[in-house]
């Protein structure tokens, strides 16, 4: 097990109370509300990333209205996410997520995916000075399309060689 999953998932639960308030996005054909996700798991990143991340992710969620319950909670979808930072060559990091969502058998319904140059870390630890703001782009930009997919159905796949450098691209 994740060491800090158990805190990551209470974050989520946490978070589903504000779900159910007001927020400003609009979907074309639907609403992401009434459809729960449980988050499984978040991986590759040490537990305070993925903490910070789980908390940007909840925070996302309750602005887009995406209800997001605990672990074990009733739900329609279940994510399970990877993060990974990368030293880059001018000095930065190069982070990259995967989310997949899940139906309830089991079967992959949707994947978001992006990455972002961003300026922290080391060589040793790319992890190191991953800033607050840049873990909140990444969360806004995957619930987005997290949303997007609970309003409408599955997102069309990115072009094939469309350069993902920034948490816009998917």
């Amino acid at each position: 097990m994740i060491k800090g999953l158990p805190f990551v998932t209470a974050v989520f639960a946490c978070a589903l109370g504000s779900c159910q308030s007001g927020g400003g996005f609009g979907f074309a054909q639907g609403s992401p509300a009434g459809k729960p996700i449980a988050v499984e798991s978040i991986e590759g990143a040490p537990a305070s990333v993925q903490t910070a991340f789980a908390g940007e992710l909840a925070t996302a969620a309750s602005a887009r209205k995406v209800e997001l319950v605990g672990k074990d909670g009733a739900a329609r979808y279940r994510l399970r996410g990877y993060l990974t930072a990368q030293p880059t060559a001018d000095g930065g990091t190069a982070l990259a997520y995967v989310l997949d969502v899940f139906d309830s058998q089991e079967r992959r319904a949707q994947r978001v995916a992006g990455s972002a140059s961003i300026k922290s870390g080391s060589k040793k630890n790319p992890w190191e000075g991953l800033d607050k703001e840049a873990l909140a782009r990444l969360a806004a930009k995957s619930m987005d399309d997290i949303a997007t997919f609970l309003a409408e159905g599955p997102l069309a796949p990115a072009p094939a060689g469309e350069p993902m450098d920034d948490p816009s691209h998917t």
